[in-house]
């Protein structure tokens, strides 16, 4: 039998860490194999309820190994049918308890956490409180968490312009760039507007994130942006 034993069993864990082997990002384990290894265990569970699957989920966080983390972003990704509006703060806590760095905080909010975003967006306030937290990842993913539903269409009535204004200054680069990186997006669906904003801003937005912003726009708009 591949089924994977149940949370009370204790050996869940150890059935994921069989699969993987002694692989790390260490030794060339690559996102993608993981993702297929993710998908092999996934489609073994007999139980895919919401609440039994983000269980799971943290358990493999709470081991705090880059790999277990791929894992849990991409199963609670593939139960986004089932969220309801609370699951919000269970993602929340899962930012500020377990994420530690960009590739986390991207791989989360672009896929799970962007999703539900995009089913609730009356939640925006909440994640515009993201943009005075201590850690920059979680000030990141204030805009990295709205490049899904960009995407997607799913603004319906969320305005990213919100969030980049609350970081327009903050001093670090990652953060620079995750929500240039979210105007970029923005600025394949809405390119007028984007230029717009970043004429606007172009004297006070640090020069990082508005070269990421304008990268997408035509060329004629990114001569204008560039003048002096």
């Amino acid at each position: 039998m591949n089924n994977l034993p149940t949370k009370v069993e204790m050996n869940f864990i150890q059935e994921v860490q069989n699969r993987l082997g002694n692989a790390s990002k260490q030794s060339g384990l690559t996102t993608g194999r993981v993702r297929s290894i993710s998908s092999s265990l996934f489609s073994t569970l007999e139980d895919r309820s919401l609440n039994t699957v983000l269980n799971y989920c943290e358990q493999l966080l709470a081991e705090r190994k880059w790999e277990l983390g791929v894992i849990a972003y991409d199963w609670a990704y593939k139960v986004r049918k089932l969220y309801r509006e609370d699951t919000f703060y269970i993602f929340e806590r899962w930012l500020k308890e377990y994420v530690s760095g960009w590739g986390d905080c991207d791989d989360f909010c672009t896929h799970a956490f962007g999703e539900l975003l995009g089913q609730y967006p009356h939640l925006l306030p909440k994640v515009m409180d993201w943009t005075h937290y201590s850690d920059f990842w979680v000030r990141r993913a204030s805009a990295v968490i709205l490049i899904y539903p960009i995407k997607k269409g799913m603004l319906q009535g969320m305005d990213p312009y919100i969030i980049s204004d609350k970081l327009m200054d903050d001093s670090h680069d990652l953060v620079q760039k995750g929500y240039g990186w979210m105007l970029k997006i923005l600025s394949m669906a809405k390119p007028e507007e984007v230029f717009h904003y970043l004429l606007k801003n172009k004297s006070q937005m640090p020069r990082v994130a508005f070269r990421y912003a304008l990268e997408k726009l035509t060329p004629a708009q990114r001569a204008v942006l560039m003048e002096k």
